[in-house]
């Protein structure tokens, strides 16, 4: 069975910036596309980027240029670099892969 395990997320001020990290087990992570969602406040979970296993990365437009995915397959792991952080990026962060969530990591940029 696919695992999925965030971390990573705590308290940063606005204009700061975090790491989440997402451990992929019960699969080959380099044959896996991984995706990261989040839920804000009041409103639906939404997309925020994917990282295909052939190393090609989308971003909703809300992220673009200041997040960034990458992985490490031979680490299991899956990252998302949020930079220039904002009030509104708060919320629960949560990798997806192959119908699994992961439990989520929360994420709060208040000053």
């Amino acid at each position: 069975q696919v695992q999925l395990v965030e971390s990573g997320g705590g308290l940063v001020q606005p204009g700061g910036s975090l790491r989440l990290s997402c451990v992929v087990s019960g699969t080959t992570l380099s044959v896996t596309p991984v995706s990261w969602h989040r839920q804000r406040p009041g409103k639906q979970r939404e997309y925020v980027g994917l990282n295909t296993n052939e190393g090609s990365k989308n971003y909703a437009s809300a992220v673009k240029g200041r997040f960034t995915i990458s992985r490490d397959n031979a680490k299991n792991t899956v990252y998302l670099q949020m930079t220039s952080l904002r009030p509104e990026d708060t919320g629960v962060y949560y990798c997806f892969t192959q119908g699994y969530w992961g439990q989520g990591t929360q994420v709060t940029v208040s000053s």
